[in-house]
């Protein structure tokens, strides 16, 4: 069945020459961050958005290659901040629930859930995908919460993966796991090209501990449902993040790495980090520095791999290892000067941050036009909110004025995007800023 899947997806071909990326193609994106834009290649496994196929001569471009260049357009100013970084990555958390309790992601007495009208609706979140792919976003990821207790998510994925032939590339999804390998068939139908799965000991025992709830067989089946479909051409980029806590997991760094020799993963070390109710503390932090210690320990010819330019991870191989090893360094090493990701909250809250304490409704917005009343399927057909937005997406490429809901809404965005600092606080500050849980933030 799976199979037959990945054959309705393109993903299989009647050659095994190219198993190495699922049949959604990247798409010329309609705004490029220099004087160019993208040519899309079905197989460029890793290649700059920015970046053209192999021209007969540098002085004649090729007719495709040209017509790009000519019709190439600035980035969205609204999403460009005051130091030109450029945000085309857009992380959207799609629920509050959560079925584990993780230690620093939840605080121990647990957290008030928004009533349900303050969330936002499937529509919106669309609605909200598609104004900022039309402003030149090509990377989507849902987050939570865990995503997949969402009931409709599947559905959500299909309508944002629908939005590829307007320049989204990416659709990517946070999640520890425990239901992933029930609902991945039709994810990877859906257009999933990434996913980031949470997972922070490799002992049933300890996970039980450092999630408060059992589960652990469960994330392996799906781990290991990822594999399968990967062999089989699904091209599903497969991060394993790892939140290392001194005293708790540190001791199976090794362990984590080691992962990889047989297998396409590449293992992310992430620094514990302050949010509120997580009972953070600096001597609780495992560092980057002390974590490739203990690997080169081990493996003293782990080599850095080069990074690419918006990464927020710092990478590593051991030789002969088919995986890789990232460590996610935001307490001793941050990685702000080349930020790209912007966050929407479950209850609609625009936070350019994840340290950040500064937030801005988009949801109170875009509900205007239906009485502040949440927005469904009917009330979106009926505003034709998608119309709109690509209405004035035109309407802003050509110069023209764009209707008032959509100008409100970029003018909010763009004055948030505009107040984003240079960087984040450090180690003495961000423990003492007030910041919403992980888990209301999401992943």
């Amino acid at each position: 069945m799976a199979e037959c899947l990945l054959r309705r997806r393109g993903a299989l071909s009647p050659s095994l020459a190219s198993l190495s990326r699922i049949a959604v193609r990247p798409h010329l994106r309609r705004h490029s961050t220099n004087a160019t834009a993208a040519t899309a290649q079905p197989n460029d496994e890793i290649r700059s958005p920015h970046a053209y196929p192999a021209t007969p001569s540098p002085e004649k471009p090729s007719p495709s290659r040209w017509s790009a260049l000519r019709s190439a357009k600035p980035f969205s100013e609204f999403l460009t901040d005051t130091f030109n970084r450029q945000h085309d990555y857009l992380r959207i958390s799609v629920t509050e629930r959560c079925n584990l309790r993780c230690l620093y992601c939840m605080p121990e007495e647990g957290i008030e859930l928004s009533p349900q009208p303050r969330l936002l609706t499937s529509p919106e979140i669309v609605y909200l995908s598609s104004l900022f792919v039309s402003q030149g976003v090509t990377k989507i990821r849902l987050t939570g919460g865990e995503p997949t207790v969402r009931k409709d998510i599947v559905p959500l994925m299909q309508s944002i993966g629908n939005l590829r032939p307007n320049g989204l590339r990416e659709l990517c999804l946070t999640t520890n796991g425990i239901s992933l390998h029930r609902k991945l068939d039709p994810m990877v139908e859906a257009g999933l090209t990434g996913i980031n799965l949470s997972l922070d000991t490799l002992n049933p025992f300890q996970y039980q501990i450092m999630t408060r709830r059992k589960g652990f067989d469960a994330v392996l089946k799906s781990i290991n449902r990822v594999l399968e479909m990967n062999k089989m051409g699904a091209g599903i980029k497969l991060k394993i993040n790892c939140v290392v806590m001194r005293g708790l997991n540190d001791r199976e760094i090794v362990p984590f790495v080691e992962m990889g020799r047989d297998n396409p993963i590449e293992i992310r070390f992430i620094e514990y980090m302050p949010f509120d109710g997580n009972k953070w503390n600096e001597g609780k932090m495992f560092s980057y520095q002390e974590m490739l210690a203990v690997i080169r320990e081990k493996y003293p010819n782990l080599e850095k791999m080069a990074d690419h330019k918006n990464d927020t991870s710092k990478t590593y191989q051991v030789p002969g290892f088919q995986g890789r090893v990232g460590f996610i360094t935001s307490m001793t090493h941050n990685f702000c000067g080349t930020c790209n990701r912007l966050r929407i909250t479950s209850d609609g809250n625009l936070k350019v941050c994840l340290f950040g304490n500064s937030e801005v409704s988009l949801r109170d917005v875009v509900r205007k036009a239906n009485d502040g009343e949440p927005i469904d399927e009917a009330a979106l057909e009926e505003l034709q909110l998608l119309n709109t937005v690509q209405t004035a997406a035109r309407a802003s490429d050509s110069g023209n004025l764009v209707n008032p809901r959509e100008r409100e809404l970029l003018d909010i965005i763009g004055m948030a995007v505009k107040r984003k600092k240079a960087k984040h606080a450090g180690i003495g500050e961000l423990e003492n800023m007030k910041n919403r849980p992980m888990i209301l933030i999401g992943g």
